[in-house]
């Protein structure tokens, strides 16, 4: 997880909005909008892993299929350092634009059994964008593809089977090796072991700290399992209700975070030694509906420290310490409990 000194980050995010419309009568006229990515600024720095945490619903996977163009952004900004076409906002760029910058940013998807297609074999899946981006064909392609699955974990000799013959994990090589096959630079990790077993979970983790080292790799990691994010991140954002809500680096947002919806989520997380007492934190009612969110901040009707003020005004986006943000009226003044023993 070490980071690479550079002049600017990777990739940055600034203001991205992703709002689904809600359509309703004959005319299927539009009356409202589904707010899934509302305003979120975060940087990814070269070389690092930044997690992104957050309760199912919160617009963790549309935040990053946004950024990768996958679905299209209602708007933002999305500044991708590519290694051929420089400094590009991806958001602007054409379909052949798209395709070019497809190379340098990949994506892992959650379920390994639904994202490879049970009608191509591994050197088919592996191979495709290669021949897509035409980066290689014939003997080469099946070298590049071999080099892949060695480097996955796999052997080469799997490469006329079909995916129904392996196992979660091993498809979860298959498609990590495909994300990876025309050399990446930046890579979505969209909950890529939230459907494997926990001593699964631990393999594929460990490969994909061990490829980062080894093919120079930064990851936006999406995630709803704190332990896993605690131990893969150099730094975290929380995401509620489609906003960052904060972002720090692992060991300060898990010692002491400044956001009262992190907090609750560090005494959510389950300890192997119950003697020491932690935090009992119930959140009242329901996560917000991002349809109609509540007044200033999203977060008001849930949080037990919220004023007059948070329910009337929103909270800008503030440092309040060197490269800590957090979204609360009160971060400064609160003192919140973390998870120690995390990291």
């Amino acid at each position: 997880m070490s980071v690479k000194a550079q002049e600017g980050p990777l990739l940055e995010v600034t203001t991205l909005k992703k709002y689904f419309p809600i359509r309703s009568g004959f005319f299927k006229r539009v009356v409202g909008y589904v707010k899934a990515v509302d305003d979120v600024d975060l940087h990814v720095m070269e070389g690092e892993t930044l997690g992104l945490v957050g309760e199912s619903g919160c617009g963790k996977t549309t935040t990053g299929r946004s950024i990768m163009r996958a679905i299209e952004p209602t708007s933002g900004q999305v500044m991708f350092r590519d290694p051929k076409m420089g400094l590009v906002n991806v958001t602007e760029l054409d379909k052949d634009g798209i395709r070019q910058i497809r190379r340098s940013m990949r994506m892992i998807f959650q379920d390994p059994y639904a994202s490879l297609n049970p009608r191509m074999t591994l050197q088919d899946i592996v191979g495709a964008p290669l021949r897509a981006m035409e980066l290689a064909r014939g003997s080469e392609l099946e070298d590049r593809v071999a080099e892949m699955l060695r480097r996955v974990g796999l052997s080469p000799e799997y490469m006329r089977r079909y995916p129904h013959a392996f196992s979660g994990g091993q498809r979860q090589r298959i498609g990590l090796a495909r994300a990876l096959a025309p050399e990446p630079k930046f890579v979505v990790c969209d909950e890529p072991v939230s459907a494997l077993d926990v001593s699964v979970q631990a393999q594929i983790l460990n490969l994909l700290q061990d490829l980062q080292k080894e093919l120079g790799l930064t990851y936006l990691f999406v995630a709803h399992d704190l332990s896993v994010v605690a131990h893969i991140s150099d730094r975290v954002a929380v995401m509620y209700v489609g906003k960052i809500v904060e972002l720090a680096s692992t060991v300060e947002l898990f010692t002491a975070p400044k956001h009262p919806y992190t907090e609750a989520l560090m005494a959510a997380i389950p300890r192997p030694d119950p003697r020491p007492r932690a935090k009992h934190i119930v959140l009242a009612g329901e996560v917000a509906n991002p349809a109609n969110p509540p007044s200033g901040c999203y977060f008001h009707p849930r949080c037990q420290y919220a004023e007059q003020v948070c329910q009337e005004e929103a909270p800008d986006w503030e440092e309040v310490t060197e490269g800590h943000f957090v979204r609360c009226h009160r971060a400064r003044e609160l003192e919140l409990v973390g998870a120690v023993g995390m990291v």
